[in-house]
């Protein structure tokens, strides 16, 4: 297979990958009502098929991602895949509510694991002249997914909810067939005769899931526990006090789940940051819309899927042909803040455009579209800062970090919308929506702002160590293939990538 050919045949395995993780966070939503009917169950107990998916992952990125830079990143890869086909056909066959709870908790296990290995993957195979407009392709999948999750889901449950799981099937099948062919093995190991041997910390990987599990749990159930009841702060205090437990546990161990060094690159940590803050707005924006759409505007499921379609479609052709070009002739400062900005902008105008009466055309679509630009913009600029600042030992590790927060920040954008669409009277009104578009104006300015502290030259890294000298004992690691696979080089930053 010519070398062109199997490249593309790489970005396409990778981005299904992280387009089905993805998708499965968003079309559960509209089943809710044919799961309420089924199952005959309350709607508290039923939002556990969505949080049991989003509490592991948000919880589990980071440590898979060390694994599989520990073990081998396409064998986890293959794994996840894997378990989450198998756990996608236990979704549709569940006989009852807590088998189907389980199975979508399983689900987001595997697919915690494709997120950090398909993008730690693909990093390992492009050269860097081509890494950006890669990158930048695989963030926009996940962006497609987001966007298509509803109408998506409202077209399959027209034949039966199960189906919403079924289609994952031969979608992973098709991607596992091609992956064996065009994907080759990768892992961080100890030098020949260093006697150093990589074990990442158990200990700390499981204070990490637990307080990252519990902080979510405190968000996603803050409403119906409310926001200062003793539960929700328990879950929340109790979470960030698991947080603070494992980041000092990374201090001591030799091999820890996450080395804090790489926050103190620049351009790791405020990419970082403004990811967190980006994907809140984004979260708020998906449910606030949805939720004007199909409550306030009394509109069909499917009808209110369909019109989210332009954002989807503008957002992917700006993230695949315009973002990594634009990257490289302002840089990721000028083009992360100038996407954020648009989308604060685009709220703002909404705000002011919208009225109670259903007329998508002129109230809708022109936000769509510029929205939709600027989340092609920023996404694949995120991902590209952070994916160029880390070294080519942590390459799923460092790819865990920005799985994980946006996960973390989507959290928070639904948890914000839902205590401001609170209503005395359980009907909100034009008003609370107004809110949700300010919240995320607000957001959108502060992740503007975090993107103008990346650096104006993105630091490049060497291939074995980390950003600064590190504080464990560990010796120097270097990335391996095995015998016969190519042995990823440096990550440097793409050629051409300048910061405004």
């Amino acid at each position: 297979m010519r070398a062109d050919a199997r490249l593309r045949w790489v970005l396409l395995v990778t981005s299904a990958a992280t387009f089905v993780a993805s998708l499965d966070l968003f079309v559960v939503n509209v089943a809710f009502g044919d799961l309420a009917r089924e199952f005959h169950t309350e709607p508290a107990t039923l939002s556990w098929v969505l949080n049991g998916y989003t509490i592991v992952l948000a919880a589990l990125p980071i440590p898979f991602g060390r694994f599989a830079d520990a073990y081998g990143r396409l064998r986890w890869f293959v794994g996840g895949m894997v378990l989450f086909a198998v756990a996608s056909v236990l979704c549709a066959a569940a006989p009852s509510l807590d088998w189907l709870i389980a199975a979508r908790v399983a689900q987001g296990v595997g697919a915690a694991a494709l997120l950090p290995t398909s993008l730690g993957l693909l990093l390992g195979e492009f050269p860097p002249a081509r890494r950006a407009a890669a990158v930048a392709t695989w963030a926009a999948t996940g962006s497609v997914a987001a966007a298509f999750g509803t109408p998506v889901g409202a077209l399959l449950t027209r034949a039966s909810w199960r189906w919403i799981f079924l289609i994952n099937v031969p979608i992973v099948i098709v991607t596992l067939l091609i992956a064996r062919r065009v994907l080759t093995e990768s892992r961080a190991e100890a030098p020949a005769g260093s006697g150093a041997v990589v074990r990442p910390d158990l200990f700390g990987t499981a204070l990490l899931t637990a307080g990252i599990a519990l902080v979510t749990l405190g968000l996603v159930e803050a409403e119906s526990w409310g926001w200062t009841g003793a539960r929700t702060l328990g879950a929340l205090l109790g979470g960030l006090a698991l947080v603070a437990a494992f980041l000092w546990q990374c201090t001591r161990h030799r091999a820890p789940v996450l080395e804090l060094d790489l926050f103190r690159d620049r351009q790791f940590s405020a990419a970082t940051g403004a990811t967190v803050l980006l994907f809140t707005g984004f979260g708020a924006l998906l449910l606030g819309n949805v939720l004007l759409l199909t409550d306030l505007w009394r509109q069909d499921v499917l009808a209110a899927g369909l019109e989210f379609a332009p954002a989807g479609i503008v957002s992917a052709i700006v993230a695949m042909f315009a973002a990594a070009r634009l990257a490289a002739r302002f840089g990721y400062r000028v083009l992360g803040a100038t996407g954020c900005l648009t989308i604060a902008a685009s709220l703002l105008a909404y705000r002011i455009g919208i009225g109670t009466t259903p007329d998508f055309p002129r109230e809708v679509l022109p936000f769509e579209i510029t929205c939709g630009a600027g989340i092609g913009l920023v996404i694949p600029t995120l991902a590209a800062a952070i994916s160029a600042s880390l070294p080519a030992t942590r390459r799923a590790t460092g790819s865990a970090v920005f799985a994980m927060a946006r996960q973390l920040g989507t959290v928070l954008g639904v948890g914000a919308t839902v205590a401001l669409m609170a209503s005395p009277s359980g009907v909100p009104d034009l008003a609370h929506y107004q809110r949700v578009w300010v919240l995320i104006a607000v957001v959108e300015v502060a992740a503007a702002l975090a993107c103008l502290l990346l650096p104006a030259r993105p630091t490049p890294v060497s291939p074995g160590t980390l950003v600064s000298p590190p504080t464990s004992v560990v010796a120097p690691v270097t990335d391996t293939a095995p015998a016969g696979g190519p042995v990823p080089g440096p990550l440097p930053v793409p050629a051409g990538t300048a910061s405004g």
